[in-house]
């Protein structure tokens, strides 16, 4: 093979050796295995989606732990798939579809599902591209889909089997509806925003003996369904009231006051109006006191006729006739500015109206408990922990799940309805009724909410329900990885319907990652226009940088910065190791010779030992989810470790300057540290490692299929770690008096070391050379003599006083001027920051990033001034007699 080239090019190499490991099958786990099976199942990205920072962190993270697995030489199956999204994507198509000025009823339903077939083939794919672009290795051989044919088998037995356990079943309820996708979502598709808006207060008279109750509400225009005014019974203020009746205002109808629990007595008055057809927690208190339901929209949000004169008003509209009416006829008593949360649709942000309505639920509660033991027993761990309180308090709280959705696009019901009333519930299309034996059959319009599909995920996309060799192989799966957001909405979900349907858990452990925010720690948005686009990245950094970034924050329970200035840093961490690599390239010859534990000098000897070190730290990270901390160790050891001391040491060495250590041996080592290095990043940095490995070390034999490195605990030598910390603590005293003493990196500087340990005297003196070398010195005396020389800087090193001479070298006088004029102009920028942030018209007025960058160059000022005053000091200190600088 060519040499490696002058710098490492992702984007010529990234699809070089994604095609090459497609070629290889690499990515393809066996049904059938003697290794162990390690199974991951991909949390399937919508069909209309395309990448975000979410889905990049999650699936790097799954690659990372994919690819660890591999090479430990499991049997690994990273099992791919998309979902079909319903209301997404008929949102998606129906949008397309209205530029062209065709609505889905023109075309009918099986037309309309067509088109979405169309478009799903057409680009429904585009996220699949975008996540081989950071290098996942999925078993792409297993694509699924939530609605190809396969999983559509399992959808229809999981709901027959559920029905047939009277687990589903059908019923009025008040539900979450969306008046613009004209369907009902769960609670969890509504995302909730604070508004500022008023608490209007009204008066409903009482019917007898005079008086009046008032009522505060925020939303006038449900008055037209209510059916009862509640109070807390508790309420003082209200009790001579419960059982008596009050007069709907408007529409003159006869309403009960009631007694509830429910009701906060610091609410407005105390007294609220009931609802139950329109809110939630009013159609709970109806159920209890056995209220009457009045329904007063239609699926668009529109008065429909029960809300008498103010039938066909869009919901909105009615509320400012109702209040007008109510203060012309002297019933508004008031109102005042109040905030309250408005739900809003997750997929088109139209406002929800609770509405009551006809649908498919699943009786989740036989269901949550055996799901709820699983994770107190410990077969499915929550990580990070914390999280395991908020399953239990969902669990333990949960509500029937509302599976049916008003829409086309989707897993339709498998249920069918006869003329003669009977109801078929069943896994294939029916021909005929076995009740009447005719053909006068029809099937629910409704489909299934996505989610239910995808509860089924993990063994359904091994073939459940087929016994299939996968699903005997790879169920239950090993690991999910997936955000915090979705514990409810799919890691709950499937808990249950694995437990209930394959009476087993899904997965053995559940890692739950944070958020990815920008750099101020804030959420990621258009209207923000603070969105980071990870292909752009890609394209930018490449696959690696970007892939390290992710991992290298990822700390448990603890959300994610990011910036481009960081994935630019890790830029950085790919060019030393390209560079490290083409400098092993150079210096050695492949195969490495062998060498014995005797040829080793200590130099060696402690990259040995810190190398074995952090191969444990990496597999104690990637074991236990802290990816960060695996990130760190290894790039703490590649940069700082191998790069900039270990390579500088064997310098003097390879280019024989020195006597003190063999060639052969460096060689050695410098092949087996770069070797581990490669195997132990590529799960990160998958591209530039394979490129590298390919040229040194094992040509057509993919890197991402050998052996990951094990500890050995023979090269532990705490000996060799505590003589190398001497040594580079030395050169780095001298380094750092160099910078404190502004001495160019090029001037050679004699230096004096005085130590009380024979030891430390043998070990500079054995490591003078490198000494010499790495802090470019002209000379390095060691003596057991104390001695305090004139005019040097002092540095303590463990036992040893480091004499760093500067007779001669330093202008001593000329530099105490210039730090001190440098001092005096830091002094007056400081005193102009300082007045300006202790003025309250500036607070008040400026923009709140202008703030922040003046207490930020405030701080700077500071820190500057101090390291220049402490410089000052150290030259005033050396000009006097019999003195010398400690750092």
């Amino acid at each position: 093979m060519e040499p490696l080239s002058k710098s490492f090019d992702p984007k010529s190499a990234e699809p070089l050796w994604y095609d090459y490991w497609l070629k290889k099958r690499v990515f393809h786990a066996e049904d059938k295995s003697e290794k162990k099976p390690y199974c991951i199942v991909i949390p399937p990205p919508n069909i209309t989606g395309m990448l975000h920072m979410g889905h990049a962190l999650n699936n790097v993270l799954q690659d990372i732990m994919i690819r660890f697995r591999r090479m430990e030489g499991y049997n690994t199956l990273w099992m791919p798939g998309t979902d079909h999204a319903g209301i997404a994507t008929q949102n998606v198509v129906e949008k397309h579809l209205s530029a062209q000025g065709i609505s889905r009823h023109d075309l009918g339903r099986e037309k309309f599902i067509e088109k979405v077939w169309e478009w799903k083939d057409k680009w429904g794919g585009e996220i699949i591209n975008q996540l081989k672009r950071l290098g996942c290795s999925c078993d792409w051989e297993r694509l699924r889909f939530t609605m190809d044919a396969g999983l559509s088998r399992a959808v229809r037995e999981a709901f027959v089997r559920l029905y047939r356990d009277g687990l589903i079943y059908q019923g009025d309820y008040i539900v979450n509806w969306c008046p613009r996708c004209h369907t009902a979502i769960s609670d969890l598709e509504v995302e909730y925003e604070e508004v500022a808006s008023y608490l209007w207060y009204i008066r409903y008279p009482l019917t007898e003996g005079g008086g009046e109750i008032v009522v505060a509400t925020t939303r006038p225009e449900t008055m037209l369904g209510d059916t009862a005014v509640a109070v807390n019974p508790r309420d003082e203020r209200h009790r001579d009231k419960i059982g008596k009746e009050a007069l709907l205002p408007l529409l003159n109808r006869r309403i009960p006051i009631i007694a509830d629990e429910y009701v906060s007595m610091d609410f407005g008055t105390g007294a609220v109006k009931i609802t139950p057809a329109c809110d939630p927690h009013d159609f709970a208190i109806a159920e209890r006191h056995h209220l009457p339901l009045i329904k007063i929209m239609d699926g668009d949000a529109f008065i429909n006729e029960a809300g008498g004169p103010y039938q066909g008003l869009y919901r909105y509209e009615a509320r400012e006739r109702i209040l007008a009416d109510l203060d012309r006829g002297h019933y508004l008593a008031g109102k005042e500015p109040y905030k309250h949360n408005v739900g809003r649709c997750y997929r088109c942000g139209m406002d929800i109206e609770p509405m009551v309505s006809r649908q498919w639920f699943v009786r989740v509660k036989p269901l949550a408990k055996p799901a709820i033991n699983a994770v107190l027993k410990g077969k499915t761990r929550i990580i990070p922990t914390s999280w395991e309180t908020t399953y239990f308090e969902w669990m333990n709280n949960i509500r029937d799940w509302c599976i049916s959705r008003q829409i086309w696009w989707g897993h339709r019901i498998p249920v069918w309805y006869c003329d003669c009333g009977n109801v078929i519930v069943t896994t294939e299309d029916p021909q005929m009724c076995h009740a009447c034996g005719k053909n006068t059959i029809k099937q629910d319009e409704d489909v299934l909410d996505t989610w239910f599909s995808s509860s089924l995920w993990p063994f359904s996309t091994l073939g459940w329900p087929e016994k299939t060799e996968a699903l005997r192989t790879f169920y239950p799966t090993s690991l999910l990885i997936t955000g915090f957001d979705i514990l409810f909405f799919w890691v709950a979900r499937m808990m249950m319907m694995g437990l209930y349907l394959m009476k087993e858990v899904p997965f053995r452990d559940v890692y739950l990652h944070a958020l990815v925010r920008d750099e101020k720690g804030e959420k990621m948005s258009k209207s923000k226009g603070n969105i980071i686009d990870p292909i752009e990245m890609v394209d930018k950094y490449g696959a690696d940088a970007f892939r390290f970034t992710l991992a290298a924050f990822t700390a448990q329970g603890r959300d994610i910065k990011m910036s481009e200035e960081r994935i630019a840093g890790y830029k950085f961490f790919v060019n030393k190791l390209w560079n490290a690599a083409k400098f092993v390239e150079a210096n050695t010859e492949r195969p490495a010779e062998k060498v014995s534990h005797e040829e080793l000098s200590i130099i060696d000897r402690w990259i040995l030992s810190r190398m074995n070190d952090t191969i444990s730290a990496v597999k104690k990270g990637l074991n236990e989810y802290r990816f960060n901390e695996a990130a760190a160790a290894i790039y703490q050891f590649v940069w700082h470790e191998f790069c900039d001391w270990y390579i500088e040491l064997v310098k003097p060495i390879l280019y024989r300057k020195t006597t003190k250590g063999s060639t052969k041996a460096a060689k050695y080592v410098l092949l087996n540290v770069l070797d581990t290095i490669l195997r132990l990043l590529h799960p990160f940095m998958p591209f530039v490692t394979e490129e590298i490995w390919q040229h040194l070390f094992a040509e057509d034999s993919p890197l991402m299929i050998a052996s990951f490195p094990g500890e050995n605990t023979e090269l532990n030598d705490r000996s060799a770690e505590g003589d190398m910390s001497l040594l580079i603590d030395t050169i780095t005293a001298i380094r750092n008096i160099r910078g404190e003493m502004g001495i160019a990196p090029s001037k050679k500087l004699p230096v004096v070391v005085h130590t009380k340990e024979e030891k430390s005297k043998e070990l500079i003196e054995w490591g003078k050379d490198f000494i010499m070398a790495l802090a470019n010195l002209e000379g390095i005396n060691v003596s057991l003599i104390p001695i305090e020389p004139f005019g040097a800087a002092t540095a303590v090193v463990a036992d040893c006083r480091i004499f760093v001479m500067l007779e001669g070298i330093v202008d001593i006088t000329a530099e105490k001027l210039r730090l001190k004029k440098e001092i005096e102009k830091i002094s007056r920028d400081l005193e102009m920051v300082s007045k300006k942030l202790s003025n309250r018209d500036f607070l008040a007025k400026a923009k709140e990033d202008v703030v922040a960058k003046e207490e930020r160059r405030y701080h700077e000022l500071r820190e500057k001034k101090a390291v220049l005053e402490r410089a000052l000091k150290k030259f005033e200190d050396i000009d006097r007699p019999s003195q010398s600088i400690t750092l």
